[in-house]
């Protein structure tokens, strides 16, 4: 398949460059013969099913991980700077003091410079003026080396990052390992930046993150000076940030194939699409030409046996020969094997599904919701939406009869059949087998629970092993199924697409789309909430704020309310 590639202007200077690459882990093979450019200030999202290889083709980048076969070079002097999908950073460090040792550099020159500073007050030193000057010019080098790589305007720049990434002031001296998992990774972006490489190489870096971080995060990319190559399964992140898409697919004998479109995400889709088109109308027109050619074999072949002349030997070695020569078009996958995913809908219920009068709650005398106000009709689709810790999963617990009110009332329908996927999987019991799960919920023999499991590309060999031991995709993939069996109205939704990739979260949606029922969905995946809901309540300082529309009016409506209260 032709790949279009960037214009000229973009690739004057390869940064890194990925030759014939092979990589193994545990004697199997992820990818081979597979090469990549990547140039200066290029902005490239890569994708790829789950499993694929993105996260090791990264710490090839990174120099993580070696290569197996092949080569991976860089510009001369080039620094690569990456940030795995969980970043803990150095427990007992506080996180500004995180950020500052991403400059190791200027960390040496500072201790240097002290240590001169030092001799510089050594008695003995004083009293040998042509040894007081030696250092007191090594001193001066230092220091003109120190302010030239930016090292008085560090702990500046440090902060400015944690301010422009809405990093609270009070948690700048919090030790690593007292922050949360977005904090966390806060800093880890800021320490990215920091360190101002020539080519940034992020791993999900907006997993954990708010909406409202993450257009940061999106700004933070878009500024970046130098090459930045971001793994996602957020399909509006990568519409705003990057001008190339590297898409990784599975095959049978490379492992992985990398193709690169140009383009935001969106135009991906769209190119991808016409290409397949083509690529099959190319493999059917050959195919025919083929068929052609081995007829025209075969009959040469049938004369030359009844009637022995030797330029019927000839003709059919030239038609074989021209089938040989021919540059094979492969035949395109239209539709990899994906979810199948329909929630059925239980009875339906009144009018109005649920409803929150004055409720209140408060959690160690801070109220997480002050007298909340809403009503969700039958059928309706709501985002619930705010920063982290704003209160959205108490929310959906106040919903779902978890936990109760300190004041007001929460009501709910009478015939209101509620389904609910946890963020963190607590539906779950993590003891029992996906089989288990499936026919706790719904009686069922076993093989129709291993059908069933299949259709959410659950394995048989995984169907069989404690929940514990599946990774996060394949515990979501679970949480959905058993939803899938409870006949529910109303689907109560935490964060349902994360730990999906791009294509289980697409089959999500389309299910999602065509449930007749109410859903009520806490997310920060941007794109679902703009193709799903029809109303939007941000949790925000307590209140319940409502906007009826979906999420772009939500952004828009939001920004015209603040610009007239300013």
């Amino acid at each position: 398949m032709s790949v279009e590639r960037a214009p000229a202007t973009m690739r004057t200077m390869i940064v890194a460059d990925l030759n014939d690459v092979a990589r193994l882990h545990g004697g199997r093979m992820i990818f081979r013969g597979l090469s990549w450019a990547i140039h200066h200030g290029e902005k490239i999202g890569v994708i790829g099913p789950s499993g694929c290889g993105k996260s090791t083709l990264l710490r090839v980048l990174a120099g993580v991980d070696g290569v197996d076969g092949g080569t991976a070079t860089f510009r001369r002097g080039a620094r690569v700077v990456y940030l795995a999908q969980e970043y803990a950073g150095t427990p007992g460090r506080g996180a500004l003091d995180e950020l500052l040792s991403s400059r190791e550099d200027l960390v040496a020159l500072e201790r240097a410079i002290a240590a001169a500073e030092e001799r510089m007050g050594d008695p003995e030193l004083l009293n040998d003026a042509d040894a007081f000057d030696l250092v007191l010019l090594e001193h001066e080098q230092l220091l003109k080396e120190y302010e030239a790589t930016g090292g008085a305007m560090l702990r500046n720049r440090a902060e400015g990052l944690l301010r422009s990434l809405g990093f609270a002031e009070d948690s700048w001296q919090s030790p690593m390992e007292t922050l949360s998992g977005g904090q966390r990774k806060l800093v880890g972006i800021a320490r990215c930046l920091l360190a101002e490489p020539d080519l940034l190489l992020l791993d999900e870096p907006d997993n954990h993150l708010d909406i409202d971080r993450k257009t940061l995060l999106e700004d933070a990319i878009r500024e970046f000076a130098g090459a930045v190559v971001v793994v996602s399964h957020d399909r509006y992140l990568l519409d705003e940030t990057v001008a190339a898409i590297v898409e990784l697919e599975p095959h049978p004998e490379l492992g992985v194939r990398l193709t690169r479109w140009e383009g935001s995400y969106t135009s991906y889709v769209t190119q991808k699409e016409l290409a397949l088109v083509r690529q099959q109308q190319a493999y059917t027109s050959q195919q025919k030409e083929i068929q052609r050619l081995e007829a025209a074999v075969a009959r040469f072949k049938l004369w030359a046996s009844i009637v022995i002349d030797e330029r019927h030997i000839k003709q059919a070695r030239n038609k074989q020969r021209q089938i040989d020569r021919m540059e094979k078009v492969e035949r395109p996958v239209l539709e990899r094997r994906k979810m199948s995913l329909h929630f059925s809908q239980g009875k339906r219920g009144g009018a109005k599904a649920v409803e929150l009068r004055g409720v209140t709650k408060t959690f160690g005398g801070r109220a997480i919701i002050a007298t909340g106000e809403c009503a969700i009709m039958n059928g309706e689709r709501v985002g619930v939406v705010g920063a982290n810790g704003a209160g959205k999963s108490v929310l959906l617990k106040l919903i779902l009869g978890e936990i109760e009110a300190d004041a007001g009332t929460v009501w709910v329908g009478p015939s209101v059949r509620m389904g609910y996927y946890s963020q963190e999987h607590e539906t779950l019991d993590m003891t029992q087998t996906p089989i288990e799960a499936i026919r706790e919920a719904k009686p069922m023999f076993e093989g129709e629970a291993v059908a069933q499991l299949a259709r959410f590309l659950i394995p048989y060999e995984a169907a069989g092993q404690p929940i514990a031991k599946m990774s996060g995709g394949e515990k979501s993939r679970v949480q959905l199924a058993r939803l899938m069996q409870m006949d529910a109205n109303c689907l109560v939704l935490d964060e349902p697409t994360n730990n999906l990739d791009i294509p289980a979260a697409e089959v999500l949606e389309a299910a999602l789309d065509a449930f007749p029922g109410t859903i009520i969905v806490v997310s920060h995946d941007r794109y679902l909430l703009d193709r799903l809901v029809d109303r939007v309540i941000e949790v925000r300082d307590g209140r319940l704020i409502e906007y009826a529309g979906g999420y772009s009016y939500y952004v828009d409506e939001r920004a015209r309310r603040e610009a007239v209260s300013a």
